[in-house]
């Protein structure tokens, strides 16, 4: 695994393909309709309704991220360096993400949102 010479390694980069971004706007649009139409504004929960909503969609673009880079490395198109980094980089995502659940005592089940056709989120 290479560094930026300060020890950190350079987040990846992602490549559009033909039809890519068609595919993400689908899965936006599928998100939007299964978000909420309204947001609690609890004054007392405002912390933890924001926290749950900014988590879930982390979740929902580390998973595209995730099904990208599967996707690109089935096809061969990653050198072995650049799978190292992708892997490093969604073990990190996923360490924060565990970190910011139990911070804010969100569970994985409370991220599990219905994108409707595309099914649950989890």
């Amino acid at each position: 695994m290479s560094s930026d010479g300060n020890g950190a390694v350079p987040a990846p980069r992602v490549e559009v393909s033909e039809g890519s971004i068609e595919a993400f706007e689908a899965e936006l649009r599928a998100v939007a309709r299964a978000l909420p139409d309204r947001i609690e504004a609890d004054p007392d929960h405002i912390e933890s309704g924001l926290a749950r909503l900014v988590l879930t969609v982390v979740e929902l673009l580390r998973n595209v991220l995730e099904h990208q880079a599967i996707r690109r490395m089935d096809g061969g198109s990653l050198s072995d360096e650049q799978v190292e980094r992708l892997g490093v980089s969604l073990m990190r995502l996923n360490d924060r993400m565990t970190e910011l659940k139990a911070a804010f005592h969100v569970t994985d089940e409370d991220l599990n949102i219905d994108l409707g056709p595309l099914g649950r989120l989890r």
